[in-house]
């Protein structure tokens, strides 16, 4: 498949940044990704608007958004009627080797690949590491993913899919690349953005979508406790947890998650890109 790069649909082999690049050298970059559905990526409009509040937050320019819908479209046209997902990557371009940047263009990559569903269920792990609620970039999607790659490894070293976070403060934050709700007695809770958990395109949909979920401080102290957990991202959707940490979970996806996925799929195949 082609990727494209600043400009210009390459082949993938073709598809090259330079080693100076702050992206790579620092992680200084932002990034989207999302699921394509018969050739049309879901929710772009959210995508592009997050992606742009990123850029924002970490001092880069925001890419043309003509452009980048022009890009996601060359991009997507690939997969056909083939799932897949695309992942939209912004960087501050060639730098010096060191946090400050150059004076370099920004490098703007679009790239599709085709995608495998995820199970119904998933099991998940609390990690010993936290997120800093109070990070410069805390709720920012950057490409700055070595926590996540760290604590992803812990999960799967457990036998594990997934590792959640919690925050400095003891609260429950979020997953590596999830946000995670809980049911308890049919109640739908999802940790309050001041978690500093990102304010994920899926979780928002289901909190516009249902709006019997609550957000709500959460500790980790309440996985115990829970009737059901599920997780939120942009490829899985809604997703059920069989199992939190020794704990397994009865007849995931319980009927609460069942009907949240329910709610979420039927809006979704009617409005592709909800605003």
């Amino acid at each position: 498949m082609k990727v494209w790069v600043n400009g210009a649909m390459v082949d993938r082999d073709a598809a090259t940044v330079s080693v100076f690049d702050h992206g790579f050298t620092v992680g200084d970059g932002v990034f989207e990704t999302t699921k394509v559905v018969d050739g049309t990526p879901f929710a772009l409009t959210r995508h592009l608007t997050r992606l742009a509040a990123s850029a924002t937050a970490m001092g880069l320019p925001v890419p043309d958004d003509t452009v980048v819908r022009t890009a996601v479209a060359d991009v997507c046209a690939q997969l056909g009627s083939n799932p897949g997902r695309v992942r939209i990557t912004l960087t501050a371009g060639e730098a010096p080797l060191g946090s400050g940047r150059g004076d370099a263009e920004p490098t703007l990559v679009v790239a599709a690949s085709p995608m495998s569903p995820w199970p119904a269920t998933e099991s998940v792990v609390l990690v010993p590491w936290v997120r800093n609620e109070r990070s410069a970039v805390a709720g920012v999607k950057t490409t700055s993913y070595g926590d996540n790659v760290v604590a992803l490894a812990h999960a799967h070293s457990a036998g594990a899919g997934e590792a959640l976070f919690a925050n400095t403060i003891g609260e429950l934050c979020e997953g590596t690349g999830t946000n995670v709700f809980l049911v308890h007695d049919g109640v739908v809770r999802t940790p309050p953005l001041t978690s500093g958990c990102l304010a994920g395109v899926t979780r928002a949909l289901v909190l516009a979508w249902c709006p019997e979920v609550r957000e709500e401080r959460l500790t980790p102290a309440d996985l115990a406790t829970v009737d059901e957990v599920f997780l939120t991202s942009s490829t899985r959707d809604v997703q059920g947890v069989a199992a939190v940490n020794d704990r397994q979970l009865a007849n995931a996806p319980g009927p609460v998650t069942t009907s949240v996925a329910e709610v979420f799929a039927r809006n979704a195949a009617n409005d592709p890109d909800p605003i």
